[in-house]
């Protein structure tokens, strides 16, 4: 038993210090005309740091045209 503690000790230690990455995607939509169109794009295996990032940075203005995007 005294030799398992501290094995289990440094596994709890290894896992809390991985990062969690999941899949995330982006959905971005635009109403035009009353019509809104939206699209889902796979910004893949990430930490929600980044994906929250890589879905901001679609949210644009062309135009006047304005497309909104959140993360799923």
């Amino acid at each position: 038993m005294k030799k398992i503690a501290p094995i289990a000790a440094l596994a709890l230690l290894a896992v809390s210090f991985t990062s969690c990455k999941k899949n995330y995607k982006c959905t971005c939509s635009v109403t035009v005309s009353g019509v809104t169109t939206s699209a889902t794009t796979d910004l893949g295996k990430q930490k929600k740091k980044d994906a929250e990032a890589a879905c901001s940075a679609k949210a644009t203005s062309v135009a006047g045209v304005t497309y909104t995007c959140k993360l799923d």
